[in-house]
């Protein structure tokens, strides 16, 4: 890779603006995370896409806010609007653990320091802004404005929050990624249309005042959802509306939904089409650097990319929908696939950097193996309202060939400087089962098991049951236990057949809504059966935008109104995670009790029979506790960051 200059960054500083030459901004954009120019991390992407525009684009990540708020006023005022995104993870999750304990850590902070984003960041930025600013238009994105874009409930708060354009004072929100909405702001903007106009752009959200008119758009249908009053008042009114949430977030054709606050009418419009091929390799393929700013160089590494710096992205969206991941509710649940030969020139640039030893760390997505995966029959997903392709069953009409994934690990592993590609990623184990994956070619699925076992593993391979109980498992929307004994089974016969000397590393959920501690019990005793000591575990967090965080706070499932109960307390929730580890002596008194008083003395004779001596099953005896637990859309970061810490 060439010497980089300055200047191959977006400019942060009045300094790096005058070295460019420029006398004005365009779009000034504040980050909750540290500015790393990679594809991978969204502020990153915003501030490219908007430079391939024509934009002259400045960035400031981490503005302090305990100061004289100069980092605020230090680069004047653009000439377009000002954009603000809490970062690459919803702050609260960054800032707190399950158990609502301040982190000590932060990913995307040099040397994982914390204090530099503040919580909420996205509403703080913004009404920085606008009480600094008030006639400058502020555009608000990310993933923290984007799952909280309507009433939600706020799990470190305990209460419910309106949507976040009427707590951030923001002129206008875009959620999901943001390529496509931008493009089109940009266009209207560049044409003379003022910014207050902007209203009938899809993919974006708006607040109208009580008197304004509605844009009319006779393209679109119009959905009204429970107010945020009566959202307040009743627990199931506001359990009602996040069915239609999810079902228009996931549609093709959507319809716009319609909500009051007060005396101001919140206006979704519908999502913008999945990308194409072409546009997400556009996206893919902008000038990044790859590397964190300069400015950071006597600061330390930045965790979350020290984790991804030489990975590889092959493709956005999953159509899983488990209940508690907020991916499709950000990325949407129909796959955006780059080409091959993008992929393939990305691999190339990362070959060629200079600290580069020959292992790509993961060829990878939200799931690993979805890439290339859509509907035969594009009519029928055109009309489909399910939000999941994979649950209960495999949708007919979805086409889950891993041949062109397949391919795309031999492309990349012939390139001549790629000694290892490994697949850090989450692998959906339930679609490499013939049994559940009816419609498809169980050799295509074995062939790509084995292509992965044997090539792109290193001695461990990761894949999510999440738990044991089917009745909890139908809940998260994932598929029965038996079709992870399915998934072991040819997973341990390639193992024998290859003469490997694999490790399976499940991942599993405590306190999930419809879990009780009995099905906990259950747990502890199958997997202990199945010969594995769990290591990779966490307690549920509730997050915005999904299933069970709907459920978790109004005590309804939002699909059929029943009431569903969550464990809640912090007693029950430890109670359940407690029997990850059963193993542990001071555990054993506590287990015997709580099983006898269950009458599962079944359970209890798997548990701990007298005189055992436990073999562990190879792995190191976990390191999580309760409040390390993060969501599932953390889950990779956190594996890689814990492995780290165990060298």
């Amino acid at each position: 890779m060439e010497q980089l200059r300055l200047s191959s960054w977006l400019p942060t500083t009045n300094k790096e603006v005058k070295i460019r030459g420029w006398e004005e901004l365009d779009v000034i954009l504040f980050s909750g995370d540290a500015y790393v120019d990679h594809p991978s991390f969204g502020p990153a992407v915003i501030g490219r896409i908007l430079e391939s525009y024509g934009l002259k684009v400045a960035i400031v990540p981490q503005p302090s806010v305990t100061d004289n708020l100069q980092d605020f006023t230090k680069l004047g005022i653009p000439r377009l609007f000002f954009a603000v995104t809490g970062g690459c993870m919803d702050p609260m999750v960054s800032n707190y653990t399950a158990s609502k304990k301040r982190r000590d850590k932060d990913a995307y902070t040099p040397n994982g320091d914390i204090g530099f984003r503040p919580d909420y960041a996205t509403s703080v930025y913004s009404k920085i802004l606008k009480e600094k600013f008030p006639d400058v238009p502020v555009l608000i994105g990310g993933i923290e404005a984007s799952l909280r874009r309507v009433t939600h409930y706020d799990y470190w708060s305990d209460k419910l929050m309106p949507s976040i354009l009427e707590t951030s004072k923001a002129d206008m929100l875009v959620y999901g990624m943001g390529e496509q909405p931008l493009r089109e702001i940009v266009r209207l903007l560049e044409k003379g249309v003022p910014f207050s106009s902007l209203k009938t752009i899809k993919q974006t959200a708006v607040l109208v005042k009580d008197g304004d008119k509605f844009p009319k758009n006779e393209n679109w249908e119009d959905v009204t959802i429970e107010s945020h009053e009566t959202c307040l008042e009743d627990k199931k009114k506001f359990a009602s509306n996040f069915k239609i949430i999810e079902q228009e977030s996931n549609k093709l054709a959507a319809r716009r939904i319609f909500q009051c606050i007060g005396d101001k009418t919140l206006m979704i419009n519908p999502p913008y089409p999945t990308m194409t091929e072409d546009e997400i390799d556009a996206s893919f393929d902008l000038p990044y650097t790859r590397l964190p700013h300069p400015k950071y160089n006597k600061r330390g590494p930045i965790p979350a990319f020290e984790m991804i710096k030489f990975s590889i992205n092959i493709h956005r969206g999953c159509f899983g929908g488990c209940s508690f991941c907020t991916i499709s509710a950000h990325q949407g649940k129909f796959i955006a696939s780059r080409s091959q030969e993008s992929i393939l020139k990305e691999v190339d640039t990362v070959a060629n950097m200079p600290d580069f030893k020959g292992y790509l760390s993961d060829i990878g997505g939200p799931s690993a193996n979805m890439y290339k995966m859509k509907g035969k029959i594009q009519s029928i997903c055109d009309k489909c309202v399910a939000p999941s392709c994979i649950s209960p069953v495999i949708c007919s009409n979805l086409d889950t060939s891993h041949k062109p994934l397949t391919q795309l690990y031999q492309a990349v592993d012939k390139h001549p400087k790629v000694k290892k590609s490994f697949i850090g990623s989450g692998i959906r184990h339930d679609m490499l089962v013939p049994e559940f994956n009816k419609n498809a070619d169980a050799k295509e699925l074995d062939d790509y098991t084995e292509e992965v076992m044997t090539k792109h593993v290193s001695g461990r391979l990761k894949v999510a049951p999440e738990h044991t109980s089917d009745p909890v498992l139908k809940l998260m929307r994932k598929p029965s236990f038996k079709y992870f004994h399915k998934f072991k089974e040819r997973f341990d016969k390639i193992n024998l057949k290859k003469g490997l000397n694999l490790q399976l590393i499940p991942y599993f959920i405590s306190n999930h809504p419809a879990c009780e501690v009995e099905d906990m019990a259950n747990l502890a005793a199958e997997t202990k059966h199945m010969g594995f000591q769990l290591e990779q575990v966490q307690g549920f967090t509730p997050t915005p935008m999904t299933v069970a965080t709907v459920i978790y706070y109004s005590g309804y499932h939002p699909y059929t109104l029943k009431p569903t109960r969550t464990p809640k307390t912090r007693k029950e929730k430890e109670e359940q995670h407690r029997f990850f580890f059963w193993y542990k002596k001071e555990n054993k008194d506590w287990i015997k009790s709580t099983l006898n008083k269950l009458g599962r003395g079944d359970l209890l004779k798997v548990l701990l029979p007298e005189n055992e001596k436990w073999k562990k099953n190879k792995g190191s005896k976990p390191k999580h506790t309760f409040d390390d637990a993060v969501p599932f859309n953390r889950r990779k970061n956190k594996v890689k960051k814990t492995k780290k810490k165990r060298r």
